[in-house]
């Protein structure tokens, strides 16, 4: 792992360790979920911000300021300022910088975000108890006319993408065309104007925590590039 950090950050531009990272957990999750991730990043000698926020209570539009705006308030003015997301997470960056600007903005690597929707949200949004348990933020997290990240646009920033392939949940991928991680499919996880994107074994609830994602996150921050050739 060492030696291939090394030849990366020869080959491409390096992202000071000095960074700050900002993590966002996904919706119904709590900042517990990103721990792993967190811990990982701070061995690297990253600052970390790993804060909660009430995914379930607001609309993308309100969460998306009450999580990020305090979040890079905590970071340094001086030194780039990086995201790792988890699914929601990734949309509410994506509708923060439709709004507003982040002068010293690194890199973001959004794990198994619903970019293009989920297919979920379009078959069960309307299933008693689905808005309850999900929020207004999970019922526009579809394909369809409601779809906020749908209506966001192409990405003016440098991001990273990793999807997953495999799924705890084989009712819920039945719903979902092509591979996919149990919510998202690897299809609707890409981004126009992805910098780089890669797929992994791993599911959707725990692919935050999974070692390979990890050591993937860490390249990309270091590297803007993934690993395309590690052992998956």
């Amino acid at each position: 792992m060492k030696r291939l950090l090394l030849l990366l950050c020869l080959l491409y531009p390096v992202a000071s360790n000095a960074a700050c990272v900002v993590l966002l957990h996904g919706l119904a999750r709590t900042s517990n979920s990103m721990e792993t991730v967190q811990k990982a990043l701070a061995e690297q000698g990253y600052q970390t911000v790993n804060d909660g926020y009430p995914s379930r209570d607001h609309a993308v539009e309100q969460l998306a300021e009450l999580a990020i705006a305090p979040a890079i308030a905590k970071c340094s003015a001086e030194e780039p300022i990086h995201f790792v997301t988890h699914s929601l997470g990734g949309i509410l960056v994506r509708q923060y910088l439709s709004e507003h600007d982040i002068e010293n903005l690194g890199r973001v690597v959004m794990l198994g975000p619903p970019n293009g929707g989920s297919e979920v949200v379009d078959e069960l949004g309307d299933v008693p108890g689905f808005h309850f348990i999900n929020g207004d933020a999970g019922m526009q997290l579809g394909t369809g006319e409601l779809s906020v990240p749908r209506r966001l646009g192409k990405a003016n920033f440098d991001v990273g993408i990793i999807a997953g392939t495999r799924s705890v949940n084989l009712i819920l991928s039945t719903l979902i065309p092509g591979p996919n991680d149990g919510k998202v499919s690897t299809e609707n996880a890409k981004l126009g104007g992805m910098r780089d994107y890669i797929e992994l074994p791993v599911t959707h609830t725990f692919m935050m925590s999974n070692k390979q994602v990890i050591e993937q996150v860490v390249i990309y921050l270091q590297t803007g590039r993934f690993d395309h050739h590690a052992n998956l």
